[in-house]
């Protein structure tokens, strides 16, 4: 019998051992690496071939929707499967936009994810059915993807300066982007814009 090889990617130590263990259980499922950061995922798979890629969403030095994207195109023959323990429809539709052919909840149920593992290496998708539905139900991202950029890097923690030095703009372009981000989620203030964003998925 022919395992379906594994590489998982966790920050979480105790999480990833229990994935790692879980999955090892599985007779026709072998895993053959293991990382904690989103930025050693491509320079591994391409170390070891891995079949799919069980990567959890959001990690250090490149979030997991990033990481699978670019492991499509450097390892198109190496599935993706995204764990996330918040089933947000804006996330599941970036999901779907880096076409990756899997996305599970952490709180699923332990076997759903050898199970999820064997599907997407067969060449077929998994997604919670329920989540799927509110991702079609749910509203578009009305933000451009430079507003979302911008977004995202003030939810970091930068502000217009440090925004405007990364994405070569002046600062006085970063605050018509973010006043323009506030009108357009209809919030209070950036603060709240980045909450409404992150509970709608539409920023990792």
């Amino acid at each position: 019998m022919l395992s379906v090889r594994v590489l998982l990617a966790e920050d979480v130590h105790m999480i990833r051992g229990a994935l790692v263990a879980l999955l090892e259980l599985e007779p026709d499922v072998q895993v053959v690496a293991s990382v904690d950061r989103g930025d050693l995922i491509v320079k591994t798979a391409l170390e070891v071939r891995p079949d799919v890629a069980v990567i959890d969403i959001d990690l250090p030095g490149t979030d997991g929707l990033t990481a699978a994207a670019e492991l499509r195109v450097r390892l198109p023959e190496c599935r993706s499967l995204i764990l996330t323990s918040l089933g947000r429809p804006g996330t599941l539709r970036r999901a779907m936009a880096a076409q990756v052919s899997g996305f599970l909840l952490k709180d699923s149920p332990p076997d759903r994810l050898a199970q999820a593992v064997r599907t997407v290496a067969g060449g077929g998708r998994v997604v919670d059915p329920e989540l799927a539905l509110s991702a079609w139900e749910a509203p578009d991202n009305p933000l451009s993807p430079r507003e979302t950029q911008v977004l995202r890097l003030a939810a970091g923690g930068a502000d217009a300066a440090e925004i405007a030095d990364q994405l070569f703009l002046t600062p006085g372009t970063i605050r018509n982007y973010l006043t323009a981000i506030v009108d357009k989620l209809h919030a209070r203030n950036r603060v709240d814009a980045i909450r409404i964003a992150e509970e709608a998925g539409w920023v990792p």
